[in-house]
């Protein structure tokens, strides 16, 4: 399988390309394609990191399969024989790594899940004791487990970060019940696959959701769900509270950009063959330890 940084399909509806992302409008479903492309502080590298689409769409498929329980998903079929006829000439391009979707009204929240303190919710702490309005206990550090799993909402951003928000305001954004109705679930999917990731030696310490509503008002799960580009995994046996901890992410990438003369505008600097492979293998790693 060789590199795909942007699809090349043109006898296809394109609707939208995402950092990461090719969505294609194939009629009655999209189409989405996971490509090798790889961003960092909202900026996509120049460079495409080989086989990462791949490894996401598998960690996805793996994830929908095993929350089908929970909630129903977008997935109609990963196979591309099952896919509309015009796109079959593409198939080089989609084997692999693209998804056959339900179409739905994406929900204009993340429904993201913490269950320890990390990221822009360790900041927030720092300076209130609180993150998206949520209470917590004094005394927490930096990785401390949470009491109990909590369910921060965020503004969706078509450009730039996303911006943290109370639950009080996400129900202002879609309607309380919806709003009661996605905590709920963001929570039981959390807790369950928070679970299963401990069995296999890793922490899942916070992930980010996307929901939809189906033309019949019903609600189930999109995008991607439970991937390193959507969530916080650590390696359990070195986790230690009081310190940032060894990711399953890309980290490798950030912490080397970081060390660069740059200003975090594109263009990004270009990538050591290295700083691709270190990246692409905690990918790997984390593929193979959640679904080995």
């Amino acid at each position: 399988m060789s590199a795909v940084f942007h699809t090349d399909c043109p006898t296809l509806h394109l609707h939208r390309r995402g950092k990461v992302r090719d969505v294609y409008d194939v009629g009655e479903y999209f189409l989405i394609v996971a490509t090798d492309r790889i961003s960092a502080f909202d900026v996509i590298m120049n460079e495409p990191v080989e086989g990462k689409g791949a490894l996401l769409t598998a960690l996805s498929m793996f994830w929908f399969e095993r929350t089908r329980h929970i909630i129903a998903n977008h997935v109609v079929s990963v196979n591309v024989d099952d896919y509309p006829q015009p796109t079959h000439e593409y198939r080089s391009q989609l084997e692999g790594r693209s998804m056959l979707v339900r179409k739905t009204q994406p929900l204009p929240i993340e429904c993201v899940v913490r269950g320890y303190l990390a990221g822009s919710g360790w900041n927030e702490y720092k300076s209130s004791q609180t993150v998206c309005g949520v209470q917590l206990p004094a005394g927490l550090v930096e990785s401390s487990k949470l009491p109990q799993p909590i369910f921060t909402p965020a503004t969706k951003a078509e450009e730039g970060h996303d911006e943290n928000i109370s639950f009080e305001q996400a129900a202002q954004i879609v309607g309380i019940e919806t709003a009661e109705f996605v905590r709920n679930v963001s929570i039981d999917l959390y807790t369950q696959a928070s679970e299963y990731a401990a069995s296999r030696g890793i922490i899942l310490a916070d992930t980010k959701f996307e929901f939809g509503r189906l033309p019949d008002g019903s609600i189930i799960l999109i995008d991607e769900a439970l991937t390193p580009d959507s969530s916080r995994y650590w390696l359990a046996e070195e986790y230690a509270p009081g310190k940032p901890q060894m990711n399953f992410d890309k980290q490798v990438l950030r912490d080397w950009l970081l060390t660069q003369p740059w200003n975090k505008q594109a263009p990004a600097p270009t990538l050591p063959p290295e700083i691709i492979s270190k990246t692409l293998a905690k990918y790997r790693e984390a593929a193979v330890r959640l679904m080995s």
